[in-house]
């Protein structure tokens, strides 16, 4: 039985070069993000690994989401990547939309060779994917529409991935 999970997106952060989004799932009532957040925020294990993601996400505020900031993760064929670039064992995964919009979602330490094997990492890659496949589903049929940094038409659309 494949139970779909129904998610929302909402902005987090907007600059005048970028806006960050996150996902949410129903009843949840908090972001993907702000769980990645309440996680490692205070984490003194991977505290540089934390303040190093929060910089990228401070760059890619002030200077829109650049190619160079990103990690690419997923597939050929998605927008999925990951934050930091360089080192450390913390990953962010988000999707980036385009030089303006990113979409955050979640993320932890990464302990194996590839996010693929293990089995959390593998599950927060898998729901962006599923999200992204959606959004551009619904970009396709006008319902939804990137404008700049905004994607207007997502307030109250809940999307079954």
């Amino acid at each position: 039985m494949n139970l779909k999970k129904k998610t929302t997106v909402e902005k987090i952060s907007e600059s005048e070069k970028s806006a960050l989004y996150s996902i949410s799932f129903e009843n949840d009532g908090t972001t993907e993000f702000e769980k990645f957040v309440a996680e490692f925020e205070q984490n003194g294990s991977f505290n540089r690994d934390y303040q190093r993601i929060i910089a990228a996400l401070q760059a890619i505020l002030n200077l829109g989401a650049l190619e160079r900031y990103f990690r690419p993760e997923g597939k050929i064929k998605d927008s999925v990547a990951a934050i930091p670039i360089e080192g450390g064992s913390l990953r962010l995964y988000c999707l980036r939309i385009s030089e303006q919009i990113v979409i955050l979602g979640n993320g932890g330490v990464k302990s194996t060779r590839t996010y693929e094997e293990d089995s959390k990492l593998y599950g927060y890659v898998l729901d962006l994917q599923k999200f992204e496949k959606i959004l551009n589903d619904n970009i396709a049929k006008g319902y939804v529409r990137i404008e700049e940094r905004e994607l207007n038409g997502i307030d109250d659309v809940i999307f079954e991935i």
